[in-house]
């Protein structure tokens, strides 16, 4: 059986010094497990620990996004606990124009100016962009130009980057951001290289088994060459003994 984490206090902290809290440490671990693939595992960690990943809200709006569902997942977006409405509105223009470049895309031309006449302009935001998305509708050319290809936009990668992109506008609190687990890592290791005194090693050997610290040893201590300069007519010549 495995060791229960160190707790101080209440048990909601975790590790020597108290300062971790214990539900989003068990996230972070939770995302990077599904992040890795490890889809069962993060299943089984939410269940065992009692601690969700996102509230029942927000997996479903994931999941309508990566299902194409737009007009669900704005009435769910609006469920959901966001105190700062800006961030609603421009959450709901991305999606708005994700809509609308997939109908594009799929050749749904007047579906398209639908959406961006009766949904899209009625939010009065990013009225540049708005202007770029009617300029796609004239001239299909301009959908290449803002890197809107339709084999793009329909696929499933599309869609996991545009999810990604509305992560990074929501609040971390409601939706923990990709790959958060290995941005923490790679600061603690970046912390442990630059207080290194004697640092003089590749990248690729750090390691997250144990702390990094170069020894004296790794600092060249023998003259391997010597460089000499000597003047001939006038002119410095260099060379290696």
């Amino acid at each position: 059986m495995a060791r229960p984490l160190f707790s101080q206090g209440d048990g909601e902290r975790v590790g020597s010094k108290g300062v971790i809290k214990k539900h989003e440490f068990v996230k972070i671990i939770t995302r990077a497990l599904y992040s890795l693939g490890y889809d069962r595992t993060g299943d089984l960690l939410q269940e065992e620990s009692g601690i969700q990943l996102h509230p029942s809200a927000v997996s479903l709006f994931m999941q309508q996004v990566m299902d194409g569902k737009w007009d669900e997942s704005l009435s769910t977006l609006h469920t959901i606990d966001l105190a700062d409405e800006s961030i609603v509105k421009s959450a709901s223009f991305l999606i708005l124009e994700q809509k609308f470049l997939e109908l594009l895309n799929e050749g749904k031309l007047m579906e398209a100016l639908s959406t961006l006449r009766n949904e899209i302009v009625p939010l009065s935001t990013n009225m540049g962009r708005v202007h770029e998305l009617a300029a796609s509708i004239i001239s299909p050319s301009q959908t290449v130009v803002l890197g809107l290809s339709s084999r793009d936009n329909s696929s499933a990668n599309s869609r996991s980057r545009f999810l990604e992109k509305l992560q990074k506008l929501l609040p971390a609190a409601v939706m923990i951001p990709e790959r958060r687990l290995e941005h923490l890592v790679e600061q603690a290791l970046d912390m442990q290289r630059f207080n290194c005194v004697f640092h003089n090693t590749f990248d690729s050997e750090l390691s997250l088994l144990s702390d990094h610290q170069c020894g004296r040893n790794q600092i060249p201590s023998q003259t391997l060459q010597v460089i000499h300069v000597c003047l001939v007519q006038d002119a410095l010549v260099w060379y290696w003994s």
